[in-house]
């Protein structure tokens, strides 16, 4: 079975690393090199960097912080935010990120993840979707786009599935209910997720406390668990969880 990823998110604003809960009262954290550069030093997996207000404000990545962070890491680096053609993969992972996230564009143009992974590979394009509950889809939970402020009606299962039909590498699930509020991720709806696809399920939003993310891995078959504020607020460090997953004997890095 291959190693559980822990993986710091870094979700970006006009510069700095922020951090809401449910996408609001959303506060300055620091500068994302800084944050990067002490995530690649304490051993994380992997590093997803988010331009969280790109899609909103119709404009690509901001190209420069994606270059010097690329510079001040050594472990893959995902970028996403603003990504609405192939050209815009072109320009991050010239950057220097390994790979890509989509999520509005792919929901408005699905056809954007055909092209993307026909040209630079499976592997390099990561499907973000942004989730949340809703009486009125089949599997109980909704897509939501640029940022969180549209809710497009589109069932979660159903798009998770189509998604990974078109080339999608792997799919960063974001439950908007539970990001930031800190109670462990939504387990439920990670685990259908799951059991839909073949590719690699990050889960996001929700990490509260040390033993969240062993949870996600034992009850669900997510292959990596992000988080933010445990760790840019230094409540826990990437060794700290990793060394619970060892204990619980989950496979880590």
């Amino acid at each position: 079975m291959l190693a559980k990823r822990i993986i710091p998110c870094l979700d970006v604003r006009h510069g700095k690393v922020v951090k809401g809960v449910n996408f609001l009262d959303v506060k300055d954290v620091g500068d994302p090199v800084e944050l990067a550069r002490e995530y690649n030093r304490q051993g994380a997996d992997e590093l997803v960097f988010y331009d969280i207000v790109a899609s909103h404000e119709g404009r690509g990545a901001i190209l420069d912080v994606i270059r010097r962070t690329a510079e001040n890491v050594f472990i893959p680096f995902c970028v996403g935010g603003g990504v609405s053609t192939v050209d815009d993969f072109r320009a991050i992972l010239r950057a220097g990120a390994d790979k890509v996230s989509v999520n509005s564009s792919a929901v408005k143009n699905p056809s954007l993840i055909n092209e993307a992974a026909d040209i630079f590979g499976c592997q390099c394009v990561v499907l973000g979707i942004d989730t949340k509950r809703s009486a009125n889809t089949e599997s109980g939970y909704t897509v939501c786009v640029n940022g969180g402020r549209i809710d497009t009606g589109r069932d979660l299962i159903a798009w998770a599935a189509e998604a990974e039909r078109r080339g999608a590498g792997e799919i960063c699930l974001n439950s908007m209910d539970t990001d930031g509020v800190r109670g462990g991720f939504d387990i439920p709806m990670l685990k259908a997720v799951c059991d839909t696809v073949k590719i690699p399920v990050i889960a996001s939003g929700g990490a509260g406390k040390l033993t969240d993310f062993g949870d996600a891995f034992e009850k669900t078959g997510c292959s990596a668990a992000l988080a933010a504020s445990l760790f840019h607020f230094g409540e826990l460090t990437i060794a700290e969880v990793k060394e619970n997953c060892r204990l619980r004997g989950i496979g880590v890095r």
